[in-house]
């Protein structure tokens, strides 16, 4: 055959095999000895037929698809097919008997017995199909398998042929692998009896072996995605939770940023940068600083006196909108400075009841030889206090620590305190609404019942010797100092905040007192809206036996609730 002939058959398509002037199908092992009857075969048996799989009886595709499903599906099966071909190649192509073979095959053919050279070839005709047309491969590699061992032996006959044989064995019998596990087994026959033991539910049909294997490599991509998307979450989840806790850190004075010491001196040098403070400013308000934390007392410095006395004398002259109201005792005003700003207005209304019981000589026993504390003192108080035995689930979590450290104080610390001077106070907790649009009257009930033991008959400006009460709500706290009770029956507390800078405390000092001026101090009912109040109240002043028994009750603190 010319080369010519070789090329345009090839360019019929991939289904035809040449093998020296015999041609080979390559769908279904059919041997011609020339191309019009190759094609007159294609055409007959696969053209007009359903394409159909020689090994697996795959059906309903074209022959494209076709040859894509052997080569996937069947690769060892095909590939042995070829091997066998090459050895019928070297079998019959080299010995004179070749020539005679295939003149007798067109012969044959011509005269229209149209056998397959019986003799000395495999026999894989149209005639030996089955009635579907396909190819029993079973049938077709045991009949070659034999054809194959005979000419073996043969060769073990020639010893000059020993590298040829040798070669032919191995590409014969390379030891087939399982597509599933690769389990490597001796022979195809071991291999089908593996596959089919082991991995029967991946055999329904070829393809649907394939897109299982595929369908289960695509679920462990999926689960290896879903635990990457799954670990990223949890980092992002505990990165965020570590801000957050950080966050609470700094907010609380807990980050270990330092206390009230180096806050000032900070912040002091922040306005000598900007040009707010004269470095010999600066210099003369930290030796200030450092003899006031030398001595433990605090130096004034943001103290307004006298405001009580100055509301006395409005209410008597002014306030037509005012029924009655009720004073506290005489107390200072204190307010936030450079080193506790945003986190120290506990400390500083600590500061403001302490200076009303120190005007007050009912308590001058158990305050004897004190004065007002800085708020360094006042963190040092409370650690003797927790030392003492005083509320140690608080202590704890503070960390038993507070001088260093910027750490809020509450309603718990400031009783605490008080108690461990042998002040005797209680805490009363109004710890959900009482009124419309979330409002507290009853902590206003509350406040006028405590200042006004006897309203009627009383007059309109009543001094008590009550002293002023600790509030706390969420996030900060303040001192009442009175209540006013309106014409129209309604209730406004008077109230220190230690956010109230100095200047504008000393707007409340003048003669002529404006309005506006008080309503920095009022505080109507519509005003308080937290969710929680709890308010620390002083009653008098503990004996001996009594401050034991109040630390003794503290290891498991409680407060009076209302409702």
């Amino acid at each position: 055959m010319t080369a010519d002939s070789v090329q345009h058959i090839l360019k019929a398509g991939p289904q035809i095999v040449t093998c020296s002037t015999m041609l080979s199908c390559d769908i279904c092992g059919e041997t011609v000895t020339s191309e019009p009857d190759m094609k007159a075969h294609l055409l007959i048996v696969h053209m007009e037929n359903e394409v159909i799989c020689p090994f697996c009886k795959l059906s309903g595709v074209n022959y494209d698809e076709m040859c894509f499903h052997i080569e996937t599906a069947h690769f060892e099966q095909n590939e042995l097919e070829r091997n066998f071909e090459r050895i019928n190649t070297v079998q019959y192509g080299t010995s004179d008997n070749r020539k005679d073979s295939s003149l007798q095959c067109r012969a044959d053919i011509n005269s229209g017995i149209h056998s397959a050279c019986a003799s000395n070839q495999p026999k894989t005709s149209a005639q030996s199909l089955p009635k579907d047309g396909t190819l029993k491969h079973k049938d077709f590699y045991s009949e070659n398998l034999t054809e194959s061992r005979k000419f073996l032996k043969s060769m073990e006959k020639q010893p000059d042929r020993t590298e040829l044989k040798e070669s032919i064995y191995e590409t014969m019998y390379s030891p087939p692998e399982c597509p599933f596990c690769g389990k490597i087994e001796d022979n195809s026959q071991d291999m089908e009896t593996h596959v089919k033991t082991k991995h029967a539910d991946l055999l329904d049909t070829p393809l649907e072996g394939v897109n299982r294997v595929q369908c289960s490599r695509d679920l462990e991509l999926a689960q290896q995605l879903q635990q990457e998307e799954d670990r990223k979450r949890r980092s992002e989840e505990s990165r965020q939770e570590m801000e957050e806790f950080q966050k609470l850190q700094r907010q609380y004075g807990l980050d270990n940023s330092g206390g009230y010491k180096q806050q000032q001196l900070r912040n002091m040098e922040i306005e000598v940068n900007r040009g707010r403070m004269h470095p010999s400013e600066f210099h003369r308000r930290k030796a200030d600083m450092m003899e006031s934390l030398a001595i433990g007392v605090d130096d004034g410095k943001t103290k307004t006196s006298g405001v009580m006395e100055a509301l006395y004398r409005y209410y008597q002259n002014a306030a037509t909108d005012v029924r009655r109201v009720w004073l506290s005792a005489g107390v200072d005003h204190f307010h936030s400075s450079f080193g506790d700003k945003g986190w120290g207005c506990g400390y500083r209304n600590f500061q403001m009841l302490l200076s009303s019981l120190l005007q007050n000589d009912a308590y001058g026993d158990s305050l004897k030889d004190m004065s007002v504390p800085c708020i360094p003192k006042i963190q040092s108080m409370i650690e003797d206090a927790w030392k003492e035995g005083f509320d140690p689930q608080g202590a704890s979590q503070l960390n038993n620590r507070l001088q260093g450290t910027k750490a809020w104080i509450g309603a718990c610390e400031i009783y605490t305190l008080l108690t461990s001077l042998r002040i005797k106070c209680r805490i009363v907790d109004f710890h959900k609404s009482t009124g419309p649009l979330g409002t507290h009257p009853r902590l206003f009930e509350w406040i006028l019942s405590y200042y006004a033991s006897e309203r009627e008959g009383s007059p309109k400006v009543v001094c008590t010797s009550k002293p002023p009460i600790y509030l706390q709500h969420q996030g900060h706290s303040r001192t009442i100092v009175g209540i006013e009770e309106r014409k129209n029956r309604t209730l406004c507390l008077l109230v220190f905040d230690p956010g109230c800078p100095s200047r504008e405390m000393q707007k409340l000092l003048k003669q002529d007192m404006e309005v506006s001026t008080l309503k920095q101090l009022r505080k109507f009912v519509g005003n308080l809206k937290h969710k929680q109040y709890q308010i620390v109240a002083v009653e008098g002043v503990l004996s001996s036996e009594e401050k034991i028994a109040r630390r003794q009750a503290s290891q498991v603190f409680t407060a009076e609730k209302i409702p």
